[in-house]
């Protein structure tokens, strides 16, 4: 009879702390069992029930504060601005264009989530060099950079239209150097250009090594992004995704985050040009930019975790 007692008796040794998980760390503070206590229970499965029960609760009571999102930055870039037009169609600058898309994006992100903070490197017609642009999203520590601009061809070329993201890279062949050349183009507007882009040539092969090495570091992100991107333009905006590219762009090639350039049609082409100039058009392409933004970083919480 009296071993049948000792089966259902708990024995603490002197001020042992229960073992519950981080969660009760709390409780363990406080529940402190004096030397030779001991405890009758009759049924273990009520005091393994009442555990449950208890860190179940307290699991609620701290959930929050346990799956806070971090928090990313992203600089959106609107291309040009002031003095520095970019291209041009019949009717439309692109400055003009890119500055209304990017300020939707933004509208978007700063309504739409919670886990990012906008940063934009303008909200009005002003002009400000592209080291500026890049040098602000690396001092700002931004997580993303998204430079918007539209494109065009030379004469003859009205027919081609669509939408291109661009990547950092070295292949500056064909439409990838003449884009490179036009973008790149802003930078000989300033009088002491060699200067402050640090005789910056795309076809150097200093900038080839090196633009190699900031691939690596980048390069799988911000295609994963650029991908995106157009998978939205094509699939939920109803435009003509002309596929993710490589080229030696300055303001790609100067952020030290992932990076893309998202040009978001042809001014050249008449069609594209009135769309382009459409609010309804416009929103749609934002729209994209925006699901493509929150997916990338979706997908970064989903591999961090």
């Amino acid at each position: 009879m009296k071993k049948q007692r000792e089966k259902n008796i708990f024995r603490f040794d002197t001020k042992l702390f229960f073992g519950f998980p981080e969660i009760l760390r709390f409780l363990r503070k406080v529940i402190l069992i004096d030397r030779f206590i001991s405890i009758k229970v009759k049924n273990y499965s009520l005091l393994v029930i009442f555990l449950i029960l208890f860190s179940a609760q307290c699991a609620l009571a701290q959930g929050p504060e346990k799956t806070k999102r971090k928090k990313y930055k992203v600089v959106l870039d609107a291309g040009h601005g002031g003095k520095d037009w970019g291209t041009r169609g019949k009717n439309l600058k692109e400055k003009d264009v890119v500055l209304p898309v990017t300020l939707k994006v933004g509208k978007y992100l700063e309504t739409l989530t919670d886990n990012i903070e906008v940063i934009y490197t303008r909200k009005k017609d002003v002009y400000s060099h592209p080291k500026v642009r890049a040098i602000m999203a690396n001092e700002k520590e931004a997580n993303l950079f998204v430079s918007i601009h539209a494109n065009a061809m030379p004469k003859g070329n009205a027919h081609v239209f669509g939408t291109e993201t661009y990547v950092m890279g070295t292949k500056n062949e064909g439409r990838n150097f003449e884009v490179a050349k036009r973008e790149n183009s802003v930078i000989f507007m300033e009088e002491n250009h060699e200067e402050i882009y640090e005789g910056f040539d795309p076809n150097s092969a200093e900038i080839d090594i090196m633009a190699t090495i900031m691939q690596e570091a980048h390069q799988e992100n911000s295609i994963f992004l650029a991908q995106s991107v157009e998978n939205q333009f094509e699939k939920r905006a109803g435009r003509k995704s002309r596929g993710v590219k490589q080229s030696s762009l300055w303001v790609l090639w100067n952020t030290a985050m992932p990076s893309v350039l998202i040009e978001i049609g042809y001014l050249t082409n008449p069609k594209e040009e009135r769309e382009l100039k459409s609010e309804k058009v416009q929103e749609y392409i934002a729209s994209a930019i925006f699901r493509a933004i929150r997916d990338y970083f979706d997908y970064l919480e989903s591999t961090e975790n």
